[in-house]
C-alpha cells in the first residue's frame, strides 16, 4: 500500500511540474507576413548620380524591409553552403584571373603586364568575360575555382577591385585562398609589389547566410546580404551583358534587379496584354510558370530608349512581375517609377507590391 502511494506521489509530482514548466514557458511569437506596401529604395549615399547609385538595395516582401549596402564595402563573397567557393564583386566590375602560381611570393609586377582584368564599355569583347563570375549566378561559374582541400592545390588570384559606377581607383591585390580547419576560409593577400608580411583572415561560414563578405580595406568581414531568408530581390548597378555588333559582351548596367536564387526564390514575368497587375490573383498563381533564372527581371522592367515596341522611356508599362519567396509567399510586383520622365527619381525606385498568396 505505502508502495502505491509513493508511486501515485511522483505521478502528481512529476504532473505538477511539467504543468508549471508549461505554463512558465515563454509563448512562441509568429509575426505576420506583409500584406503589401509601397517601398522608395534608398540607392543614393549621397550626390553621386542616380546612374551611378553607390547602392544595393536587398527587399524582403514578406518584412516591408529593405537593405541598402555600398557597392564599394566588399570585394569578396565566400559561399556558405556546402562548397567552397569564392565569388567577385560584379557590383563594382571587379576582375580577377588566377595563375599557376601557389606563393604570393612568387607573384609580382610581372604577371600583370598585358592585363587589365576589365572592359572597355564603348568597346566591349566577348573573351572579357572570363574576367568575371558568370552573371546567371551560378555558384559552380566563378571565376576562383572551388577552394581545394589540399593547400598546394590552390592557386594565387590577381584581383583588379574594380571602379564600376564611380568607384575611386584602388589597388590591384593578390591573394590566395584555403580552406581552415574551423571549416570556413584563410584568405592570404597583399600588392602586387608585397614581397613580405602578408595579412591573413579567416572566413567562417555560417549556414543563415548565403556568402560571408570580406573587405580588403579593412581586412575584415562585413555585413551584406542579410541572411538567405531575410530577402527577395537586390536591385542596382552591376556587371551584366548586352549585345554588341550581334555579340554578347560584358556590360555595366544601372537598376539590375536580381533574384535571391540561392535563397529559394523564383519569379514569373507577365504581360500586361494577357493580365493586369490588379486583375492578376490568387487562381492565376497555379497557371504561372516560375523560373529560378536570376535575371527573370533584370533590366526588363524599364525602357531607356524607344523602339516601335518599348514604349516610352521610364517603367516598362507592358510588364509585370510575380514573385516566389523561399517560403512559398506569392507577391505580384510592378515598378513604379525610377527616373524623372516617368515622375521618379533615378537611383530611388519606386516599386509596389501585393500578397497574393500566402504559404
Amino acid at each position: 500500500m505505502n508502495k502505491i502511494n509513493s508511486m501515485m506521489a511522483v505521478a502528481l509530482l512529476a504532473f505538477t511540474f511539467t504543468a508549471c514548466k508549461k505554463d512558465d514557458k515563454e509563448p512562441e511569437i509568429v509575426v505576420p507576413v506583409s500584406d503589401g506596401s509601397t517601398m522608395t529604395l534608398n540607392g543614393l549615399i549621397a550626390s553621386e548620380t542616380g546612374s551611378a547609385a553607390g547602392n544595393s538595395v536587398y527587399v524582403d516582401f514578406s518584412a516591408d524591409k529593405q537593405t541598402s549596402v555600398a557597392r564599394a564595402s566588399w570585394d569578396l563573397a565566400f559561399y556558405s553552403g556546402s562548397d567552397f567557393r569564392v565569388a567577385l564583386n560584379n557590383t563594382s566590375s571587379a576582375g580577377a584571373k588566377v595563375l599557376s602560381a601557389t606563393s604570393l611570393t612568387a607573384v609580382g609586377e610581372t604577371d600583370t603586364v598585358g592585363l587589365t582584368l576589365a572592359f572597355n564599355q564603348m568597346a566591349p569583347l566577348a573573351t572579357d568575360f572570363a574576367f568575371y563570375d558568370n552573371i546567371n549566378g551560378n555558384i559552380a561559374s566563378t571565376v576562383i575555382p572551388a577552394v581545394s582541400a589540399t593547400a598546394t592545390e590552390n592557386k594565387v588570384v590577381i584581383l583588379n577591385r574594380g571602379t564600376g559606377g564611380g568607384i575611386g581607383s584602388r589597388s590591384w591585390i593578390k591573394l590566395l585562398v584555403s580552406r581552415n580547419t574551423s571549416g570556413g576560409y584563410t584568405v592570404q593577400y597583399g600588392t602586387i609589389k608585397q614581397t613580405t608580411g602578408f595579412k591573413s583572415v579567416d572566413v567562417s561560414k555560417d549556414a543563415g547566410f548565403n556568402f560571408k563578405f570580406l573587405s580588403l580595406t579593412s581586412g575584415a568581414t562585413v555585413n551584406v546580404e542579410p541572411a538567405k531568408s531575410s530577402w527577395d530581390i537586390v536591385w542596382g548597378y552591376s556587371v551584366y551583358q548586352t549585345s554588341f555588333g550581334g555579340v554578347t559582351v560584358p556590360y555595366n548596367f544601372s537598376d539590375l534587379v536580381f533574384l535571391n536564387t540561392l535563397g529559394g526564390v523564383t519569379a514569373a514575368q507577365i504581360s500586361t496584354t494577357t493580365k493586369t497587375y490588379a486583375a492578376y490573383a490568387e487562381a492565376d498563381v497555379a497557371n504561372t510558370t516560375f523560373s529560378s533564372a536570376r535575371d527573370v527581371i533584370g533590366s526588363n522592367w524599364r525602357v531607356t530608349s524607344v523602339t516601335a515596341t518599348s514604349g516610352p522611356i521610364g517603367v516598362n508599362a507592358n510588364v509585370f512581375y510575380v514573385v516566389k519567396d523561399g517560403s512559398g509567399n506569392v507577391y505580384k510586383l510592378k515598378f513604379n517609377s525610377f527616373i524623372s520622365n516617368d515622375g521618379g527619381t533615378r537611383g530611388k525606385p519606386v516599386i509596389e507590391y501585393k500578397l497574393v498568396k500566402k504559404a
